[in-house]
């Protein structure tokens, strides 16, 4: 079966989202939109981690109880990823009935089995990263280096997972699945946290004086479910296991887990360790991307550098969002944002180079075909380098480099607005070249609606008014129907184009959206 299924990390609601989240999350959407074009069976999960000391601060700041500022602030991530054009066929509340069932069923399941048992920790523990910490680990001031916070000592009675049963069973499923952790420099750091001696057991509960807000451990009052039992499940019982198991077995294994690269731990080696144990099959690939800066900084409430992608999206439209944070940057790695450079480069290359080869296209056809596509030989040129990109821009994106995708694509309209400048139809036509002049435009229509349709995943919207401007009706259907096979369709002759104008409007600098 073609399927895939394709998750993101699920954010925790103790803030309101920002930048970063929108980043994984447009990424994701990115890749499902792309293999929905190929013809795959796609299934794309995103949510929120609900559960937690974090959150329940939180809404004791704010005056609510836990569910209250949950109900609140979950609706809040969920308006975001619609007004980015998200199209996640499900979105997961760590406090969904169904979930919470799940979980203490996989929590019994591995307790029965012996996989979880109860036993006494001391240690330094972050907040931030919910998870214990080694001095060694921390930065010359104490602090954790992710969240810029001394950790505190705990000493605390929990039920532990046995990933110390596990490690050499990690350790194949890597060695077995060369692409099963992604980009290959973090897998080299699982392998190094693999053979660390000091990497061994961890905690899977809280105690209920330390930590209330959870789901409870079955059968005993006194627990807590802790996070990565309750958070990491949701990729499995967020397309039905164990309720709709027609279901999981239609999907299972994720073909990719988008995450930061912050929590690579925790899904590249207690998420496939629990799996294990669950005799549940890993992951195809977990993929752990670089972050979003400001000026070489992480994200920070703390540093008032968080951005809101729904200023920006006011501000700016969802398209001009999308396309830059994933052509501004390599995935792999962290890329600083600026609201300058974000401007000058969107303006460049969506409204300059894509917009102004459509609109110079359609008001030539306008002007000397009537507004009706021409009928025109399909053996020219660049409409073969048009095939070869196709190639090229599939390379990439099956190995997530969108902005080489992108570049790649830019190239082949560059060439366009290069040819078209060279053979300057305007000229053609008024010394009776005709169909010379035609060839022109046929050509520039046909890159335009290559273009559109490679385009369609990083901008959905912009690539519907290119293929509604090239004269598509409504029995072709949107563009985002289109299948991989559409790609080597031509124009249909003697259709009308519709130039209604600009496909994309220049931006200007909003100093508050920034």
């Amino acid at each position: 079966m073609n399927k895939f299924y394709v998750t993101t990390a699920i954010d925790y609601v103790n803030a309101t989202p920002h930048i970063g989240h929108a980043y994984e999350k447009i990424a994701a959407d990115i890749v499902a939109r792309y293999h929905r074009m190929k013809g795959a069976d796609v299934f794309f999960l995103t949510g929120v981690d609900e559960h937690g000391s974090k959150v329940e601060k939180s809404a004791k700041d704010a005056g609510k109880e836990p569910k209250e500022f949950c109900d609140d602030m979950s609706s809040k991530f969920e308006a975001a990823w619609k007004k980015l054009n998200l199209s996640n066929d499900h979105f997961i509340r760590t406090t969904d009935d169904y979930h919470e069932a799940s979980v203490q069923g996989i929590f019994k399941k591995l307790l029965d089995k012996g996989d979880i048992y109860k036993g006494t920790y001391e240690g330094l523990y972050c907040e931030g990263c919910e998870d214990f910490v080694r001095e060694r680990d921390l930065d010359e001031n104490g602090n954790c280096p992710n969240h810029m916070k001394p950790p505190r000592k705990l000493e605390e009675n929990n039920y532990f997972f046995k990933l110390t049963e596990y490690k050499d069973k990690l350790r194949h499923w890597i060695d077995a699945n060369p692409d099963c952790i992604k980009p290959e420099g973090r897998k080299k750091e699982i392998l190094n946290q693999l053979n660390d001696p000091e990497l061994g057991d961890f905690s899977v509960s809280r105690a209920r004086h330390s930590l209330t807000w959870g789901v409870p451990v079955p059968g005993d009052t006194e627990q807590v479910i802790y996070v990565w039992i309750d958070a990491l499940s949701n990729y499995i019982t967020g397309i039905g296991y164990p309720h709709d198991m027609e279901k999981f077995k239609r999907y299972w294994p994720a073909d990719l887990h988008l995450i930061g690269k912050d929590i690579n731990k925790f899904h590249s080696i207690f998420w496939p360790a629990l799996l294990m144990a669950a005799e549940i099959e890993p992951p195809r690939q977990v993929y752990a991307h670089g972050f979003i800066t400001v000026n070489g900084k992480k994200l920070s409430k703390s540093l008032g550098n968080v951005i809101d992608p729904n200023a920006l999206v006011d501000e700016y439209g969802a398209d001009a969002v999308r396309y830059y944070l994933m052509a501004a940057t390599p995935f792999d790695n962290d890329g600083d944002f600026s609201t300058e450079d974000f401007i000058k480069r969107v303006n460049a290359e969506l409204a300059n180079n894509l917009g102004n080869l459509l609109n110079r296209t359609l008001t030539l056809v306008d002007r000397n075909c009537d507004g009706i596509v021409p009928d025109q030989d399909p053996e020219h040129i660049l409409r073969k380098q048009a095939n070869e990109i196709h190639v090229v821009f599939d390379q990439h994106m099956e190995k997530l480099e969108f902005a080489k995708a992108i570049d790649a694509l830019f190239a082949l309209v560059d060439q366009a607005n290069k040819y078209m400048n060279d053979e300057k139809p305007w000229t053609l036509f008024k010394e009776g070249k005709k169909k010379e002049g035609e060839e022109v435009l046929f050509t520039c229509m046909e890159v335009l609606r290559r273009t559109a349709m490679h385009i369609y995943p990083f901008t959905p919207a912009l690539a519907q008014k290119i293929w509604y401007q090239l004269g598509n009706d409504d029995d072709i259907g949107v563009i985002g129907d289109r299948k991989d096979d559409d790609m080597f369709d031509m124009l249909k002759p003697g259709a009308k184009v519709r130039n209604t104008g600009p496909v994309f409007n220049r931006l200007e600098l909003v100093e508050a959206a920034g």
